[in-house]
């Protein structure tokens, strides 16, 4: 924890969508702020939180879209702490996983402003959750890969070797772009065609959908998505323990 004296700033992970997956300290710190600065998406229902009185500042970012630039999100964060207000930087998700957050304390370190980090669900833990599955398993996975389709170089290289053994598992951020290169990287380094792979877009949200594919069809799966989406390489929805229509009457 790092705090100066003066100014600081309390980065806060949202969770995937849904309000259920806030922690205690996400609510308290949301309800208490004088400003929350948030990205495009953190859910309507966290943003509900937010009292009438407490300033909002849109933030958002959107892949291959309209984005604020990250040097505008420092600034704003830089000068909004210098007024001594009680600042929130809400991200949803998990605030250090491919959150930019490094950048922002960066901007925060220089300017000589404290800050304090309260991490939040990703949205690999929640969409596993959805579908009846764990990330880890004993016998298969010793491991858990969080990667992402896409970087600042285009797309992005991983070990795709070792991911193409057989029983490793990835949660794979920012993917949809990327899917036929990641099919064809994996499959090129012996990676079975019907190897399981698991869509879920708008993790945890009104509008969440599930897609089951596999290695050789998610291509054609990534391109029925809208809204972002996080892929299971290496898990496919327990259907037959947690029916998927359950798993949404459960969350109405």
């Amino acid at each position: 924890m790092f705090v100066s004296q003066v100014q600081s700033v309390q980065f806060v992970g949202a969770g995937p969508g849904a309000a259920d997956h806030l922690t205690l300290g996400a609510l308290k710190a949301i309800t208490s702020a004088d400003v929350v600065i948030h990205d495009r998406l953190v859910g309507d229902e966290v943003l509900a939180l937010v009292p009438p009185q407490t300033r909002r500042i849109n933030v958002g970012k959107e892949g291959f879209g309209p984005s604020t630039l990250q040097s505008t999100i420092n600034d704003t964060l830089v000068a909004e702490a210098l007024t001594g207000a009680k600042v929130v930087r809400l991200k949803g998700g998990d605030c250090g996983i491919f959150g930019r957050l490094d950048e922002e304390i960066d901007a925060l370190e220089a300017a000589g402003i404290g800050f304090t980090i309260l991490p939040g669900l990703t949205s690999a833990t929640v969409a596993a959750a959805r579908i009846g599955q764990s990330l880890t398993r004993r016998g298969r996975n010793a491991s858990l890969r969080i990667i992402t389709g896409h970087d600042m170089a285009g797309f992005a290289e991983q070990d795709w070797r070792g991911l193409a053994r057989h029983g490793e598992v990835a949660a794979i951020y920012m993917g949809k772009k990327s899917a036929r290169f990641i099919q064809g990287r994996l499959m090129m380094h012996g990676a079975g065609a019907d190897t399981p792979v698991t869509l879920v877009e708008n993790v945890s949200r009104a509008n969440e959908r599930v897609l089951a594919a596999t290695l050789a069809t998610l291509p054609d799966a990534s391109a029925q998505l809208d809204g972002p989406a996080i892929i299971l390489f290496g898990l496919a929805p327990r259907q037959a323990a947690v029916p998927l229509a359950t798993l949404k009457e459960a969350r109405a």
